[in-house]
């Protein structure tokens, strides 16, 4: 396992991909599907569909199906 970055006062783990990092994808490449956002990042497909899973969950961002992809965008 690559090392990770340790919060200086608690000792936890940090986010190695923050949900700010997605948010900005989006932002920057307009609606786009799980791929283009993970590539954007540079995470894998999985984390990528996890974290905007997340994301949706809190009313940051929706997706919407188009074939058999899903569509990422902000939440208005």
């Amino acid at each position: 396992m690559a090392d990770r970055d340790r919060d200086e006062e608690s000792g936890k783990f940090t986010e190695e991909y923050p949900p700010q990092e997605f948010l900005d994808a989006i932002a920057e490449l307009g609606p786009s599907g799980t791929t283009d956002i993970s590539d954007y990042v540079g995470c894998d497909r999985r984390t990528a569909y996890l974290k905007l899973k997340s994301l949706e969950e809190e009313g940051e961002v929706r997706s919407r199906k188009v074939g058999n992809s899903l569509l990422w965008e902000l939440a208005e």
